[in-house]
């Protein structure tokens, strides 16, 4: 009796897990023709069809292309309900004139509910105005700025250096992928800033971390989510646990498990000596799901980006020796001929640098897109039209080659243009922005920009950098970040300088 009912039981079970897979295809299929059938435009068309691909790269150069032969530098994708622009008008009305009526939305917080939780970055109202303040207060102090400079400081002298220094000593022809270094760089950092917690991730074996992999791995598919053309797919999978749904559970765990850990040990040990971004939350945050929900954010928010913004810096400083050169001169005029590494103050001297920093950035943003949800139905100020629940995106990657914005050189690396007699001239946010713009502008701006820096300034001046093999163009992995598939492969070069 037993045994009958154990095999009906597994005919049952392997029933049901054979049949899902049919099941979601067989919804994918039918939802995809109805979206079809309700929109045959040449976008939406080219979207489904993913017909931008044969002459374009990245879907980000496609939309590019879309928005610079817009008359109002405003498309829509009608299959996906969203409304995509390059117009800085809509960008200050969005972020700044309108703010209200354009949160994050549901559909956002949706996404990146079970890896953020109640963090920033995935909240509206009152939760985000309360760790608003609170972060803003924190960020701002002396004190918060100089323990991230010396984290950054350390982990370059430390580990990037030394790293790069046997990379360029290697039998190999000293060859290593950059993006890699910086990402494990980055996730080095934001643990130590935001948890007090260092992974060791850039130690010279490349060590492999299971915080970091699953943090990884919580990342990549909780942006999956954000591409997916149809959020009933993931929701479904979410619903029976299976698939890549199960993979992002059993990732967030472990991810959830380690910062509870740390966060224990921290209320046991006491935390009030401690300079991390936990320890100062833990002194008026009681609640240690929120907490962990809130530090989790800011690593998600500090890692990516960091690696991105570094990666493709030194992949269009190796393009552009000219700029390097200007760099070692600046730096030779504001530092000690003997100075190992230069210090706050001497780096925001460097105008030349800053420029080369912000340059960069125009032309490769880590994150090329960032959308809204309209909670009311509204007209933007180039006359678009927008229904309550559409999704509004603003595109920093196509804002950087608009022509009307930049002038005709907009497609080269020319740090000149943020210059007028050496000194940095900053342009208005909502023109590109990068860091965000308005009230929601990123918190974390300025330190960001430091840590871009003090790291071009550290290894340009030790180093030659060779992209191996030099690409004409970069590629990009889909996701929330802008990471080049295939990492950068660099080979690395100690410097011969004259006595």
């Amino acid at each position: 009796m037993e045994s009958k009912v154990s095999l009906q039981a597994t005919f049952w079970y392997s029933f049901f897990f054979l049949t899902i897979p049919f099941f979601l295809t067989f919804v994918l299929l039918y939802l995809l023709r109805s979206k079809f059938r309700c929109c045959n435009c040449e976008i939406c068309t080219n979207y489904l069809l993913s017909g931008w691909s044969r002459e374009f790269k990245n879907i980000c150069d496609w939309y590019t292309h879309l928005l610079q032969n817009s008359p109002r530098q405003t498309i829509h994708i009608h299959v996906l309900g969203n409304t995509i622009t390059a117009n800085p008008d809509n960008v200050e009305y969005i972020l700044k004139t309108k703010f209200e009526n354009y949160p994050k939305g549901r559909p956002f917080s949706m996404i990146l509910g079970d890896f953020l939780g109640k963090g920033i970055f995935n909240v509206d109202g009152d939760l985000w105005l309360f760790q608003r303040k609170m972060a803003s207060l924190e960020l701002a102090s002396v004190s918060i700025r100089n323990y991230a400079f010396e984290i950054v400081d350390t982990e370059i002298k430390c580990r990037l250096l030394p790293l790069l220094t046997s990379a360029a000593k290697s039998t190999d022809g000293g060859l290593i992928d950059l993006q890699d270094v910086f990402r494990r760089f980055s996730f080095d950092n934001n643990c130590k800033f935001s948890f007090g917690l260092d992974p060791g991730c850039l130690e010279s074996s490349l060590p492999i971390s299971v915080f970091a992999e699953s943090f990884d791995l919580a990342s990549k598919l909780s942006a999956e989510r954000a591409m997916a053309t149809l959020p009933l797919v993931w929701k479904i999978k979410r619903y029976f646990n299976i698939g890549t749904e199960k993979n992002l559970k059993e990732a967030i765990e472990v991810v959830n498990i380690l910062a509870d850990e740390v966060i224990m040990q921290k209320r046991k040990l006491g935390f009030s000596t401690n300079q991390d971004l936990l320890s100062r939350f833990m002194a008026c945050i009681t609640d240690d799901r929120f907490l962990r929900d809130i530090v989790i954010s800011f690593i998600l928010a500090g890692r990516d980006t960091m690696a991105s913004a570094l990666t493709t810096l030194f992949w269009l400083l190796a393009s552009h020796p000219n700029v390097v050169s200007k760099i070692r001169e600046e730096s030779n005029r504001v530092m000690a001929s003997n100075q190992e590494s230069a210090s706050y103050e001497q780096i925001r001297e460097m105008h030349y640098l800053h420029a080369v920093v912000n340059e960069s950035l125009r032309l490769y943003p880590p994150v090329q897109f960032d959308s809204k949800f309209a909670m009311e139905d509204d007209v933007l100020p180039d006359g678009t039209l927008v229904r309550r629940g559409t999704r509004v995106t603003y595109h920093p990657y196509a804002m950087g080659r608009m022509e009307r914005i930049w002038g005709i050189d907009c497609m080269e690396f020319r740090p000149e243009r943020w210059l007028e007699n050496g000194t940095f001239c900053p342009i208005s946010p909502f023109k590109c922005p990068v860091f965000q713009a308005g009230i929601r502008v990123c918190l974390g701006k300025e330190m960001s920009l430091v840590e871009m820096k003090i790291v071009a300034l550290s290894v340009v001046r030790r180093f030659d950098v060779k992209i191996v093999p030099p690409e004409v163009s970069p590629r990009f992995n889909s996701g929330l970040t802008a990471m080049l598939s295939g990492g950068l492969q660099a080979e690395i070069r100690e410097r011969v300088i004259a006595a």
